[in-house]
This record gives C-alpha cells, structure tokens and sequence, in this order.
C-alpha cells in the first residue's frame, strides 16, 4: 500500500550512480600562477590543480563583445575566421586577477575572469549531462518507502511544488499528480505548464480504453508487459503522461520500471550481453490502415562515455529480426536476459492510478506496463505525447529564478 502525500516525494532509500556535478566550482579558489606558449596557456591554481588551454579554444572561446552577442551570448563569428596561424602572443593579468590574452596574427585581446576559467576549463569540469544514467539516481521498488502524490492546484500555483515535481521527472525519470480535473483533454491543459504536446498518428491525445478489434494491444483488457512506447518513431516522444478519467474495474494496476536501473543490471550480470544490445540495431515497425512508421535503433543507447541514455524495449514493435547469421544467438541471449530483468517483481512499482490521478514519465528510460483487468466497470485513461527539451527548459528557468532568488537573499543578509 502507498501513502498519498500532498507534495514531493516520500523519502526515498535512492542508490546513486556516477551521480553528475554540473554546480559552479567555487571562485574562491585563486590563480597561483600562470605562464603560456604560442600554443597554450597554463594556469596553476590555489589548491593545486592545473589547466592547459589551446589557443584556439580561448579565441573561441573569447567574452568580448566583439565575439560574443551581449543578450544572449552566441558567438559572433566562425573557428573559420581565425588565422591559421594563431597564437597566443601575450598574456597579463589585471588588478582583479582577470588574465588578458593577447592573439597573433590578428592582434585580438580577451578579457577573462577567473571565475570564468575556472567553471569552464574543460581540464577541471567535466561535459554537461542531464540525460544520461550519470545524472539519474536509479531505482527498484524497495528504494520508495511510499509514494507521493503532488496536489494539482499546489502545483499549479506554487512555483516550488511545480519545481520539485519537475526534478521528480528529471532525477527519477517519473512523478505523480493528483486532483487533476476528470476533463476530458486536461491532460493538454497538464502538458502546457512545461512544454509542448507531441501530435501523432493518434491525435494530440488518445484514449486507453477497450475497444473492438484494437489497431493496438494496449486498447484492450489485456494485462500488457514492460514497454516503452513508439520505439518505431524517430524520435520517439520522450515524455508520456497517463491521465485516469475513471477506474472502477478488477485490476488494470499501473506498474514502472527503471529500464536504466535494469540496465545497469544488464551491465553488472552479463557485459557481453549488454553491449549486444547497445551494438545491435533492429528495425521496429507500426502499421495499420492509415500509418506505416518504422525506425531503425539499438535497444540500448549510449553516449561516448559509455553511459546509458535511452532505452527501447516494446516486444509488441520489433519487426523481423534480420541480423548476421553468427549474431543471432547471441542477440537472443541478451535479449532475453534483459527482457527477463524487466520482469523482476523487485523492480517493479505497482500502484492503482485512481480518477484524477495523473503519471510522467520519461519514455527514454522508465518503461511502464499495466495488470490485465475486467470486462465490467470502466477503465478510462487518457494518455497524451511531449518531449524532455520542454521539461528540462521549464525546470532550468525554475532552477535559475530559484538560485537568483537565493543571491539576492544572501546579499541582504
């Protein structure tokens, strides 16, 4: 049983994983001393770390306002414009410790602060990521001791609730509201607070009820295993929400789970099946009378780290498997294995959506699946498509308001 509480989530038992760090380095942190080459710049800092810049990453790098456009920060000019050439002929450095670095052929200067090459030295700070499994904390059922339910109208009102909710979203890959209005096409009205409704062959929404002769399983009573959705859609819609409009049947429970967390299990069990599924593209396919889509992606998607930053199981939309005749049973050992890691009770996190209850989540990395249900009594949800850049962009603003707020706060302490 899960308790329903008014906003946030219940505290959880989270298990981190190569948790990212994108916060600001501290600018107390000096520079000691620097010196430079025709081709670089070094700087040794206070506690001892060291940066090595390329010449031509500073000139690209330049805040000058004949570099870089003063509203919005977008450079002004092209790697193609600099010299061939191009050398750092001189560096100095000014009363408030800023450096300024002289360039030849050109005779260009750049003013840099410190607090800029210190947040910014690719040497010292690691790329920015807020999609991969690096900057997620992954969970199974134990890591909630209950659930929450964040209260629509708070929400709504309370920049801070919609904040929470949206971190909920971007860290755990789902949250849950409740009290939403049992309207049909709320779910839109939901969608506009943080981004942009994704339209498809099913409309600006769709209905997840029994039909006759459904064009997709998920249109019956069937109890529908792990999946993520549209896997034949390039791109695929990385936000899905579920909006219950009624729910007075035996069953048809809602379940989720982390696909990063299983597949970071994948990792851990069998890494040669893990990299089958990252190496391994299949064809996935839609059809009906109206629509053909199809898309050609691996199960598993990494970054050039080797993080995890997708994830595509629905076995309902592989089309014919076509592989190398030596890669088959290979293929078909990770997949099962991970298919069967999906099905593990211990990460499954059941719940009963009730009427005005509503679910997000991020159809990159949490996969979601429902209990079959009976034929009497109404099931009526609403489901609808959007995308993570809208999300991630509402919550940075969110984000950026809330740490303005907090400096002016300091200041007038």
């Amino acid at each position: 049983m899960f308790i329903r509480l008014s906003h946030g989530l219940a505290r959880v038992r989270v298990r981190y994983f190569l948790k990212a760090d994108v916060s600001p380095m501290s600018v107390e942190n000096q520079i000691e001393t620097f010196r430079f080459t025709p081709e670089e710049l070094q700087i040794d800092w206070q506690d001892g770390q060291t940066s090595r810049l390329h010449c031509v990453w500073l000139r690209d790098h330049c805040q000058m306002p004949s570099s870089r456009n003063a509203q919005n920060g977008q450079r002004l000019m092209n790697v193609t414009d600099f010299p061939d050439d191009l050398r750092i002929e001189g560096v100095t450095q000014q009363a408030n410790g800023d450096l300024v670095v002289a360039f030849a052929p050109e005779g260009h200067e750049s003013v840099f602060s410190q607090a800029w090459l210190l947040n910014n030295c690719y040497c010292l700070n690691a790329t920015f990521d807020d999609r991969s499994e690096a900057a997620k904390t992954l969970w199974d059922a134990e890591s909630f001791s209950s659930l929450s339910f964040t209260d629509y109208q708070h929400y709504c009102q309370d920049e801070r609730a919609k904040r929470d909710c949206l971190q909920q979203v971007r860290d755990h890959g789902f949250a849950l509201l409740s009290g939403v209005p049992c309207d049909e096409g709320q779910i839109l009205e939901v969608i506009r607070t943080f981004g942009f409704c994704r339209e498809t062959n099913y409309g600006p929404l769709f209905d997840v009820r029994t039909v006759v002769d459904p064009n997709n399983l998920a249109f019956s009573n069937l109890g529908l295993g792990c999946h993520a959705d549209n896997p034949y859609r390039d791109p695929v819609p990385t936000v899905q929400l579920l909006h219950c409009l009624a729910s007075s049947t035996e069953g048809g429970d809602s379940i989720l789970v982390d696909g990063f967390k299983a597949a970071s299990i994948l990792r851990q069990e069998a890494p040669e099946h893990f990299e089958q599924l990252c190496r391994q593209y299949l064809n996935y396919r839609f059809s009906d009378a109206t629509t053909e889509l199809r898309s050609r992606v691996p199960m598993i998607e990494v970054d050039d780290r080797g993080y995890v930053t997708k994830v595509r199981y629905n076995n309902r939309s592989i089309d014919t498997v076509r592989l190398a005749p030596e890669s088959v049973a290979a293929f078909y050992q990770a997949y099962r294995h991970y298919a069967g890691i999906l099905e593990r009770p211990e990460l499954k996190l059941t719940f009963k959506l009730r009427p005005g209850d509503l679910v997000v989540f991020d159809n990159t990395r949490v996969m979601h699946a429902r209990t079959a249900f009976s034929a009497g009594g109404q099931r009526h949800l609403q489901g609808a498509y959007a995308d993570l850049d809208g999300l991630y962009s509402t919550l940075a603003v969110l984000e950026r308001a809330r740490n303005t707020n907090e400096l002016v706060q300091g200041a007038l302490a």
